[in-house]
């Protein structure tokens, strides 16, 4: 069902909840005071960043590398199941699709979301931001772009053998974003413009999920699964916020690992 575009509506996909500003969220899942625990840890996660360092916490400490893991570009086969009556249509990344996320790497754990039609798979390019870890890019001129990116956790963490982290064991909601940021939005992300910060659980993983506008609104959800980062970016301009934000919360909230 398509999702409310209300700063104060509850978002709900397949057993998932998204609680956006005014609502009650638990206090271990989001503070909105401006002098909360939260907006606190930001600060300070953003004085270390801007100092070079970013650190991950959860038991696995270690500082960030600044390259991805290089690879072929993913090669694209469909992966659009039918369009349904309400004009919605599901996209899960198919078994033959190319990896291109470097040597080594398990097989890749299918995903899903959710899109309506007159989005398009398109080719993913070397010079977007993070261009070697987005698996797959999806475009509607008039609604916005979403692009998936995978990412591997020993990018930033010190991961042994046979150990499979959870997101929230990996990484705290707040350093996520701030590491992630450059490449996903293009540039660093502040205080201000981070509009909403919370988590739910998707399939039996928890996700963290993020409301950012800057120069343009993002909707972005992350999980963490194989030792790999899952994370969907949802981009949108204003005129395509404006027209489009119901069916593109309906799109983020709809992404899950089909683990």
């Amino acid at each position: 069902s398509s999702s409310s575009s209300s700063s104060s509506s509850c978002h709900q996909k397949n057993g998932a909840v998204l609680k956006t500003e005014g609502e009650g969220v638990k206090e271990d899942e989001r503070e909105t005071s401006a002098t909360s625990p939260r907006r606190r840890v930001l600060k300070n996660a953003m004085s270390a960043a801007a100092g070079g360092v970013l650190f991950f916490c959860g038991g696995f400490g270690e500082k960030r590398a600044n390259a991805g893991v290089m690879g072929s570009i993913a090669g694209r086969v469909p992966g659009f199941g039918k369009v349904g009556s309400d004009g919605s249509m599901w996209y899960t990344r198919p078994e033959a699709k190319s990896g291109g996320h470097g040597i080594g790497w398990t097989d890749i754990t299918p995903y899903s979301l959710k899109l309506r039609e007159g989005w398009e798979e398109v080719a993913v390019s070397i010079a977007d931001p993070g261009g070697t870890e987005i698996d797959t890019r999806f475009k509607n001129e008039s609604e916005g772009d979403v692009k998936i990116v995978l990412a591997p956790v020993l990018r930033f963490a010190n991961v042994q053998d046979g150990e499979n982290p959870t997101i929230e064991e990996l990484v705290p909601i707040t350093n996520l974003i701030l590491g992630f940021a450059p490449e996903v939005l293009g540039q660093p992300v502040n205080e201000e413009q981070i509009k909403s910060m919370e988590k739910d659980t998707r399939n039996g993983l928890t996700h963290y999920n993020y409301e950012i506008s800057n120069d343009a609104h993002w909707l972005i959800s992350a999980t963490v699964w194989k030792k790999r980062v899952y994370l969907c970016a949802v981009h949108a301009n204003g005129r395509q916020w404006r027209t489009a934000q119901p069916k593109l919360r309906e799109t983020i909230e709809s992404f899950v690992v089909v683990k």
